[in-house]
């Protein structure tokens, strides 16, 4: 029996680090896909800058127009005023150019409200470009080094696989249909350790008698609190299978 243990403990830890692989192949979409959309993100940050940079552009020039339609009236009401003889009109005419100026002022505040924006913005947009080229170096640096992980591990899988065929081949096959049948509903463990009397898959502790007869390795045994099968351990015989595992 004991080497139908030694079969039983090679075969899962061949299993689990199969289903480790397939785990760590199936997330590799899911890491090119996230580099992916970082990247849009990150294109996206720059269209909007872009567009909103053309937005600011545009009333710029507006604000630049209406400082110089403004100054053109200042100018005529000047003209105009030298003309003037009565005192009334020549007041009316003072608060016009009053008006004017107001109003130019308002219009040059405004446009130094504007210029700031535009400069922080242009500044977010350089920013902007500088982590878009950052993440596209990323992801085809990243995209490239998963894709060679995948390959990598596509050969580790295949030789694992070969492995397990032949373990199973050289096991009982009672032990290899209940092997199968627990490896499935217990989440990828159907053998498991037994260190200081203890199950280190259920973390409970094996009664004495039964860790007694574990000890002698006669028979297969189960935790009676998982029905995981189980070995001692502790047993050098064992921890090297691990290892090499």
């Amino acid at each position: 029996m004991k080497d139908q243990l030694k079969i039983l403990v090679q075969l899962q830890a061949c299993d689990s680090r199969i289903s480790a692989i397939v785990d760590q192949k199936d997330k590799a979409p899911l890491r090119i896909q996230k580099l992916e959309n970082d990247l849009l993100a990150a294109e996206e940050n720059l269209r909007e800058d872009a567009e909103r940079l053309e937005l600011l552009g545009k009333e710029r020039r507006e604000i630049e127009q209406e400082i110089q339609d403004f100054e053109n009236k200042i100018d005529k009401s000047n003209v105009k005023l030298s003309n003037i003889k009565s005192n009334k009109e020549y007041a009316a005419a003072l608060k016009e150019i009053e008006d004017l100026k107001t109003a130019k002022f308002q219009a040059e505040e405004k446009m130094i409200h504007l210029l700031e924006e535009i400069e922080a913005l242009e500044e977010k947009k350089s920013a902007n470009k500088d982590e878009q080229i950052r993440l596209e170096k990323n992801f085809n640096n990243d995209k490239l080094k998963i894709k060679k992980e995948i390959s990598v591990l596509d050969k580790e899988l295949k030789g694992l696989q070969k492995k397990s065929t032949a373990l199973g081949r050289s096991m009982d096959k009672e032990i290899l249909k209940r092997y199968h049948f627990l490896l499935e509903r217990r989440d990828g463990q159907a053998v498991s350790a037994v260190i200081a009397g203890v199950c280190q898959t259920c973390h409970m502790g094996i009664p004495p008698q039964k860790f007694n007869e574990l000890l002698r390795g006669d028979a297969l045994m189960t935790c009676p609190y998982c029905n995981r099968m189980i070995y001692w351990g502790e047993d050098e015989h064992y921890q090297d299978i691990e290892k090499q595992g």
